[in-house]
């Protein structure tokens, strides 16, 4: 089973503060570094690391780091042919602030996933031919609506992590079989709060009103909201000790498409679970993300 993963890339720079500076406030950081990152990229190494036969889609820019990207991807045994680097413009860029308990902030600027059109889709149409794709919203919302067409056209589950938070046309959302906001997005595209199990089983509804079969909400150290047709549940999450929440939302994605090609949705809720919680157990986007063996030892130990 493929799993095609059409979406962003960027480079990532990330600083650790006490905490988030207020306007106007200059605070000096510590353990700056420059990673690989981008909600298509990681969800994209997330989904190779768990096992999964993952093709990724995507563009980066003519700088210096965009061949060293292609390169980390292929070490994880990604399909990395329809990566191309698009001239005169750089690759996309995420500033990240990490504070003392773990919360970050992202500021982002699109460089060259503003370049995957769905013209420059329409290059690659062949990797829609597979049985998942997974979506974000870090590329032009054109180019995902064109990607969820031609492959639900060809009988893919169309799996969409509605981040980061936007509104949605339904025109999008009617192509979708599984949802994966957290509790801010599935808020916005719902206009329901989500604080308890009442608001996500209210949110909830009304995305599968939308069409959606399966909606998983994330609720962080809660675990998930599961429904399926409008049976809802949560799932809890793993305890563990927060350093960085930077990608756990996107591991959790990529794990969980990756259980999905050979496990049934419950259990594949919770080998994604176990692969966030890893993640939040170390610093960075995807050098955070852990390897199949390793999901498999905490899924054991619990």
């Amino acid at each position: 089973m493929t799993l095609t993963v059409v979406g962003s890339i960027n480079i990532d720079h990330v600083i650790r503060l006490p905490q988030f500076p207020r306007p106007g406030e200059t605070l000096t950081g510590s353990d700056y570094r420059i990673v690989p990152g981008g909600k298509g990229a990681n969800q994209a190494v997330a989904a190779a690391r768990a096992g999964a036969a993952t093709r990724f889609i995507a563009c980066v820019g003519d700088d210096a780091l965009a061949r060293s990207l292609i390169d980390g991807f292929a070490a994880d045994g990604i399909d990395v042919s329809a990566i191309e680097r698009m001239t005169g413009i750089n690759t996309g860029v995420a500033l990240i602030q990490v504070n003392g308990e773990g919360e970050n902030t992202i500021s982002l600027a699109a460089g060259a996933n503003g370049r995957l059109t769905p013209e420059q889709l329409n290059r690659h149409s062949a990797g829609l031919s597979c049985e998942q794709l997974l979506l974000q919203l870090e590329i032009p919302l054109d180019t995902n609506i064109a990607a969820a067409s031609q492959a639900k056209a060809q009988g893919a589950r169309v799996v969409l992590n509605p981040a980061p938070a936007q509104a949605l046309p339904d025109e999008l959302l009617s192509l979708v079989d599984l949802i994966t906001p957290n509790e801010t997005e599935a808020e916005r595209l719902t206009g329901i709060a989500v604080h308890d199990d009442a608001g996500a089983a209210a949110a909830a509804r009304a995305l599968h009103a939308k069409g959606i079969a399966t909606v998983i909400i994330t609720l962080g150290a809660r675990g998930v909201w599961l429904s399926e047709q409008g049976q809802g549940r949560v799932i809890p999450g793993f305890k563990v000790e927060t350093v960085d929440t930077t990608a756990a939302g996107d591991t959790f994605n990529g794990a969980l498409l990756a259980a999905l090609q050979q496990q049934p949705l419950e259990q594949a809720v919770r080998f994604a679970q176990a692969a966030a919680a890893l993640s939040v157990t170390r610093p960075g986007a995807q050098t955070s993300v852990p390897y199949l063996a390793e999901i498999n030892v905490l899924l054991e130990s619990r």
